[in-house]
Order: structure tokens, then C-alpha cells, then sequence
């Protein structure tokens, strides 16, 4: 069964604003939600055509190219693809925010707060790297310099003086927690003084101010895999800033921005690539020779009797998955050209071949001065 168009499926034009794609998202999520409707199959399909539409939608890259070749987009590519190790993919629309708003949390609640030196924790680090579409397809090892935090090597991140520790808080006792009473309410706080830490640092190291790290300009090589997307997070775990008196490190978020490409555009694992070829090809026939992302050359045979917009696909062309073996596919569409600046010989030839053209060799013509013809006699 062929899809539905994805303007259609959310009941609004092409020229839809953000606002109204989300607004008309919204409604029909709540009316179909599954939690809305248990054991409702019917409805629960739906909710799936919905949200897949504005997955894509709300996306501006992946609108732009729904908008130039329809389904065959993602076609492979799917609505979009996972992360790698710890990657976040690239994200399309955000969704929780809006269910957040017809349901409330997932899960009934927030989050519960860490142990005790969770707030010791280092801050993570974001990194933004911009790669070619090339170096995406083939993956590299790139040397990225960034500055962070690391532990004092003097207090070993203790915050101390060297032969000093810390002593217990005054205020909380070592808890790291007060309570305080407000109306019939007892209420459990972070300790203001040791910020959750139970001990204070009455000693200070020197070289840190106590504070048991210090910046630095920090080197080091990463691995960009195969595959990956404009907008790809990838978590370097450990790699952020250090954590204060004992507290964990944090984690590095490498951004990946993938530059534009002169020839192929990306949808997923699929490219696109525009083929220009004169009329005579596109009514004679012709083979072509078109080049792929890996560099090489690939043939296409082109048909006599070619339109304009005809697209051929070259299986395993594209991009590659991440995390597995087998690549997209590459779309070529032909773009007839009509010349331009003939010479007398060339408009010779087109008056002669208008003389003797018939109706045969123009069926689209032919058909449509028909339609015209009916209309009038109507």
C-alpha cells in the first residue's frame, strides 16, 4: 500500500509554518495516542502515519528533501537511524515536549536526585566538528584540542594541602543534607554550606584554591565512523571536565556538521544526484558516465524516450549504515536540457524535425490537448 503524503496526513499545505505543523501534530496525537485508545489498532496506525509525518516535517533537512523527491528519500534510509556506542543520532523532532504536555513525565514523576556527590560531577564538553560528505562516507581519525579541567596533581584532587584533609561540615554534620520545617512539612535540602559534600575544605591547596582540579589545553584523537549524519552527537565518556573533591568526570559531545556537497545530496543513507542530458540523448538514448561519493565512476544507460525528471537508481551507491555492513542507494535524476543559442543549422534541423513529428512521439501531447478539447466541448 503506498504511502500517503505526509502534508496530507497532518491536514496542512506545503507552506505550513513550524507552528502549524507541530499544532496539527499535537491534535492529532492526542486523538489517536494508544494510550488513548487501548486494543484500537486503527488508531494506533494512525499515531505511527502521524508521527513519522512530522518526524520528517519538522525537520528542515529532511523536509527539503521530501519536498524535492517525496517518499523515495528515505527510502533504506528509514526516519532516520540510531546512534553509534554512545551516540546520540541526529535528532528530527524533538517529541517529548509534546507529550510531556498531554501526559505529563514518562514514568510518573521526575527524576530522583544522585548520591550525595553527584553535584561534584564534572561539567561535560561539547566539541563541534565539521567534516566533508567524503570523509563521512569513509570515516577518519581526526586530532581535536580543546581546553578542560584535570585533577591537581598536588592534592590529587582532594583540595587540600598535601598532609591536610578535609573536615567535617559544621552545618550539616557530615550529612551533606539539612532539614528545615515549612508549615506541617519537613523539608530534606542540600547542605548550603558544603553543597552536598559533608566535609569542607579548611586547607586549601595552593595550586588549585581548593577547588581539587585545573585547566589545560587538552589534545587528543577521535574516531569518526563510517556513516556518520549531519548533526550526529558522538559521547566520548571520561573526556569532559574533572569532578571536584572526588565527584565523577564528565563526558565529551563531539557535534558533527557535515558540510554542504557541490554534486549529492544526503537523505539518511541515500544520495541525490541531478544529471543533466541534452534532448537529443533524451530522445535517442544514450549511456552516460556519472561519478559516485567513493570516487570511482559508475554507467547508467539511458533509454530513448527519457523524461525529464526519470530517476535510476544504483543499488549500494549511497551511503553506509552505521554499525553494519550494506550502504544506501544513489537516485540519479536526468534533467533535460533545451539548448539554447542555435546556430542555423541546428534550427534547420528542429523546424524540419517539427514538420514531420506526430502525435505518436508526443503521447503526453497528445493527451492533454485532449483533456483541453473535452473541456471546451463540455
Amino acid at each position: 500500500m503506498a504511502k500517503r503524503d505526509y502534508y496530507d496526513v497532518l491536514g496542512v499545505n506545503k507552506s505550513a509554518t513550524p507552528e502549524e505543523l507541530k499544532s496539527a501534530y499535537r491534535k492529532l496525537a492526542v486523538k489517536y495516542h494508544p494510550d488513548k485508545n487501548p486494543g484500537n489498532k486503527s488508531a494506533e496506525d494512525k499515531f505511527k502515519e502521524a508521527s513519522e509525518a512530522y518526524g520528517v516535517l519538522s525537520d528542515k533537512s529532511k523536509k527539503e528533501n521530501y519536498d524535492n523527491f517525496g517518499h523515495a528519500a528515505f527510502e533504506n534510509g528509514g526516519g532516520g537511524q540510531g546512534g553509534f556506542g554512545g551516540f546520540g543520532g541526529f535528532s528530527g523532532a524533538d517529541f517529548s515536549d509534546i507529550f510531556e504536555d498531554f501526559f505529563g513525565d514518562f514514568g510518573g514523576g521526575r527524576r530522583s536526585s544522585g548520591r550525595r556527590n553527584s553535584s561534584n560531577r564534572g561539567s561535560d564538553l561539547r566539541y563541534d566538528l565539521t567534516i566533508s560528505l567524503e570523509e563521512a562516507y569513509s570515516g577518519k581519525k581526526q586530532n581535536i584540542q580543546f581546553s578542560t579541567s584535570e585533577k591537581c596533581n598536588t592534592c590529587k584532587g582532594n583540595g587540600s594541602k598535601p598532609g591536610t584533609s578535609p573536615d567535617r561540615c559544621t552545618y550539616c554534620g557530615g550529612s551533606g543534607r539539612v532539614r528545615s520545617n515549612q508549615g506541617f512539612f519537613t523539608v530534606q535540602q542540600t547542605c548550603p554550606q558544603c553543597a552536598g559534600n559533608g566535609e569542607e575544605i579548611t586547607n586549601p591547596c595552593n595550586d588549585c584554591s581548593g577547588q581539587g582540579n585545573k585547566q589545560v589545553s587538552k589534545k587528543i584523537s577521535v574516531t569518526i565512523p563510517k556513516g556518520v549524519d549531519d548533526g550526529t552527537r558522538i559521547r566520548l565518556a571520561g573526556k569532559g571536565e574533572a569532578g571536584t573533591r572526588g565527584g565523577a568526570t564528565g563526558d565529551l559531545y563531539l557535534f558533527i556538521n557535515v558540510k554542504s556537497h557541490e554534486l549529492f545530496k544526503r537523505s539518511d543513507v541515500n544520495l541525490f544526484f541531478e544529471f543533466p542530458i541534452s534532448i537529443a540523448d533524451a530522445a535517442l538514448g544514450t549511456t552516460v558516465e556519472i561519478p559516485t561519493i567513493d570516487g570511482k565512476k559508475a554507467k547508467i544507460k539511458i533509454p530513448d524516450g527519457t523524461q525529464d525528471g526519470k530517476q535510476f537508481r544504483l543499488k549500494g551507491k549511497g551511503m553506509p549504515f552505521m554499525r553494519r555492513g550494506d550502504f544506501g542507494d544513489l537516485y540519479v535524476q536526468v534533467k533535460t536540457e533545451v539548448p539554447v543559442f542555435l546556430n542555423k543549422e541546428q534550427k534547420e534541423l528542429l523546424e524540419r524535425f517539427r514538420k514531420i513529428e506526430n502525435e505518436k512521439s508526443n503521447p503526453s501531447i497528445r493527451k492533454f490537448f485532449q483533456k483541453v478539447k473535452s473541456f471546451w466541448n463540455s
